[in-house]
């Protein structure tokens, strides 16, 4: 499986602090992963500081999990 997240760094919020923004991103979705069974098909919208959405985070079937799957 695969986890991946993405943010667009063009929202208002993450053009004036990237790094702060970025920062505040990774903890908040990081501590609120607890939530999820972490399994493909989960994944959920990502909201800057001032509640803009900016992007998501899913989980996808990895190439080597749909090869290994159909051994």
């Amino acid at each position: 499986m695969r986890f991946l997240l993405e943010v667009g760094m063009d929202d208002e919020a993450l053009a004036k602090d990237p790094v702060g923004e970025l920062g505040r991103i990774l903890r908040y979705w990081g501590g609120n992963l607890s939530h999820y069974p972490m399994k493909a098909g989960d994944g959920s919208e990502i909201y800057d500081s001032e509640y803009r959405e900016v992007g998501r985070w899913r989980i996808e079937q990895g190439e080597d999990d749909e090869r290994e799957g159909a051994a």
